[in-house]
Formats: structure tokens, C-alpha cells, sequence
């Protein structure tokens, strides 16, 4: 008998079921749908929570060593920016303010911003503009403003609007994008280093992070041991993420509640297609049983089964994904401010655990089918 044969068999065997077959699919659909959504809404978060560094792009980030997130800085001596600046290895270094503060907006109401200051004379780091020119920042209590989910919340702002800032008037000059939204839901500003420190009250130290960019790739190490002699810390942006994404899954409660909820979703589908892949067995032991009668030798059958699992599995998946990916872009549609993303690490998780229930969900079947005997089934 060949191995497209007993393939046939099994699929018209799993099919004609309808009932346990649409059960099997609907546990698994549901299982991926569960996982990938959590899994998701977990990748979302952090790629919202290192936005700044993404958006910043910068090769390496000098900063305090007890810096959890770009988010929270810890402000650095100015010196460190000489410092740094005469290490061998580093083409250039430039200074970056990273800070909080609320504006007053026309209709009276206030609002919590980010304030990004970028180095005066570089602006290394700036935005891509929508609208304005980038040479108006300089100008006279002048600010960029990012056009992202929470753009909404400072009214809309057009060119030349105007808001205050702590008793100093900020002036709208250009409208921008970036790549990722930011995770805490206020509105980012962008002006020059000087002018952010100015308006914004600081304590002794007013330099958030230094931007570095090494010659090569080679001075990266070099440039990383005498910044710690230094008694601070230097990470590469990938590094910085790395730390940042870290942060977020063993320090907060985020990594552990995500975790929970993809293994509760992972044993609900075992247990749906699990159960209801063994009743299906059971419910055709005697034709497994016939069809050893007619020659159909062991590992025939197990080809068989696991290939049922298999195809009911993957099925499953890829309906899973088809539900999660319309249930994503619905809510993105009607909300901005949703963070879950779709990406391949979650892809290849989602579909390693399906494999994972087809083959326990198989091996439950094979056991079962190996153990009979022709005899006992017709004798029956």
C-alpha cells in the first residue's frame, strides 16, 4: 500500500467527521489566536518602548549605568562629553536632552509632553519633516512637532500654532514623522539642546545621553572599555534595545502576565485537540483495525495519524493567523493608540507550539491504534 494511499484514507477518515474535525480546528484556531495575540501585544510594547532609540538612530548611546529605559534618564556631567569626544575610535560625539513637561494649550488645558533636544549645531537625530523647514528650529522659541497616535491630543497643531511651556511660548515650525510611536501616550516635541534645557528645569546635570558615532566598527569595543573607565556605560543601539526589551520582560510585570496567558492559551488548545483528536480514534478503531487486517503495517498508520494531526494542525494555524491578523488591523483602524504587532519571531513561536500540539495530540492517537489488534475488532 502506498504512502499516498493511506493518506487518502486518512484524510477522507478526518473529514467526513465533520463534527470532530471542525472541533479540532476551532481549539486550534482558537489556541494560535490566543498565543499570537498576547505574543503580539507583547511585541508591540516593546518596540514602543525603545522608540526613541529608533527614531534617534544614533550607533551607540552613552549613558549612566543604572538606565533602565530611553525614557528615564539619568543625567551625565558635562564633562563626560569631552571625555568621550577624545577617545580614540569615535568619529564624533554630540549631546542629547531627553525630558517630561506639560504645555498649556489655547483652550486653557494642559497636556504632558516629551522633549527631545538635539544638538545645537549637528541635529543629529532630527525627524524627517511633513511640513516646515528644519532651519526654522533655530529660530525664536521654535519646536517640531511629531505627527504620530498622539498628535491628536495637542489639538492637531498646525504650523505657527502656539502653546506654553512652562511661562516660556513655544511655536509650532514643523511637523513631523517618525518611525514608532512612543509607548507612554504623550505627544513628542522636538527642539535644540540649548533650547530644552533652557525651558525645561533640570538639576545639576543637564546632559541626558551622548550620541556616538565610531569611525568602524572595530574601534566599538575600545570605545565600550574607556567609557567604563570613565564609570559610565556605552551600548550599541541594538545593545540599548536589547536592555530596554530586558527591562520590560524580567523587571516588570509585562514579560510574566504575557508569558502566563501564551501558556494558558498553548495547554487550551492540547487539551481541545487533544481530547478531541483521541475520541476521534477511538470512534475508528475498527477501521484502524481493518485496515491492519488488510496489510497496513504499523508504521504506515503512524504515518497516517501524524500526518491527520499535522494537517488539522496547520490548518488551524494559518485560520489562527487569518483571525488574529483581521482582529489587529480592525482595532488599529479604530485605535492608534494599539500597540500589538505582528512579527516573525511571534510567527515562528505561534507555529513551533502547533507543531508541538500535533505531535503530542498524534502520539496520543498512535499509542492507541498501535495497541489494537485485528482479531479483537472483528471479533467484536
Amino acid at each position: 500500500m502506498k504512502n499516498s494511499g493511506i493518506l487518502r484514507i486518512g484524510f477522507k477518515l478526518l473529514v467526513n467527521d465533520k463534527g470532530k474535525f471542525f472541533a479540532l480546528l476551532i481549539g486550534i484556531t482558537f489556541a494560535v489566536f490566543l498565543m499570537m495575540q498576547m505574543t503580539a501585544l507583547f511585541a508591540g510594547i516593546l518596540n514602543r518602548a525603545y522608540a526613541s532609540v529608533t527614531n534617534i538612530g544614533a550607533s551607540m548611546w552613552i549613558m549612566d549605568p543604572g538606565v533602565n529605559t530611553a525614557a528615564s534618564p539619568i543625567p551625565l556631567p558635562n564633562y563626560v562629553e569631552d571625555a568621550v569626544r577624545s577617545i580614540d575610535g569615535v568619529s564624533f560625539a554630540v549631546p542629547i536632552f531627553v525630558g517630561g513637561a506639560m504645555v498649556k494649550l489655547t483652550d486653557g488645558r494642559y497636556q504632558a509632553v516629551n522633549v527631545v533636544g538635539l544638538d545645537d549645531d549637528s541635529l543629529f537625530g532630527r525627524p524627517e519633516l511633513e511640513q516646515g523647514d528644519i532651519q526654522d528650529i533655530y529660530a525664536d522659541n521654535a519646536f517640531i512637532v511629531v505627527d504620530d497616535a498622539d498628535f491628536v491630543k495637542l489639538r492637531n497643531p498646525k504650523l505657527g500654532a502656539t502653546f506654553e511651556l512652562n511661562n516660556h511660548h513655544v511655536k509650532i515650525v514643523g511637523i513631523a514623522r517618525v518611525i514608532s510611536n512612543g509607548l507612554n501616550g504623550v505627544p513628542t516635541l522636538y527642539t535644540t539642546y540649548s533650547r530644552a534645557i533652557q525651558y525645561i528645569p533640570q538639576m545639576h546635570f543637564t546632559l541626558s545621553y551622548l550620541l556616538v558615532q565610531p569611525k568602524n566598527a572595530a574601534a566599538v569595543p575600545g570605545i565600550k572599555r574607556s567609557v567604563a573607565k570613565l564609570g559610565y556605560l556605552a551600548l550599541t543601539k541594538d545593545e540599548f534595545n536589547r536592555g530596554i526589551a530586558d527591562y520590560y520582560i524580567y523587571k516588570t510585570g509585562v514579560g510574566t502576565n504575557i508569558l502566563l496567558m501564551t501558556i494558558i492559551s498553548f495547554i487550551v488548545g492540547l487539551a481541545i485537540s487533544g481530547q478531541t483528536f483521541y475520541t476521534f480514534i477511538i470512534e475508528n478503531l475498527d477501521k484502524f483495525g481493518a485496515l491492519k487486517a488488510i496489510g497496513a503495517k504499523g508504521r504506515k498508520l503512524i504515518y497516517m495519524i501524524l500526518s491527520m494531526a499535522a494537517l488539522t494542525s496547520l490548518t488551524g494555524y494559518g485560520l489562527g493567523i487569518l483571525l488574529v491578523t483581521v482582529v489587529i488591523s480592525g482595532v488599529r483602524y479604530v485605535s492608534p493608540y494599539y500597540a500589538a504587532t505582528i512579527t516573525f519571531w511571534n510567527l515562528g513561536l505561534a507555529f513551533g507550539m502547533v507543531l508541538l500540539i500535533a505531535a503530542i495530540s498524534g502520539y496520543i492517537g498512535v499509542r492507541k491504534v498501535l495497541k489494537i489488534e485485528p482479531f479483537d475488532i472483528f471479533r467484536g
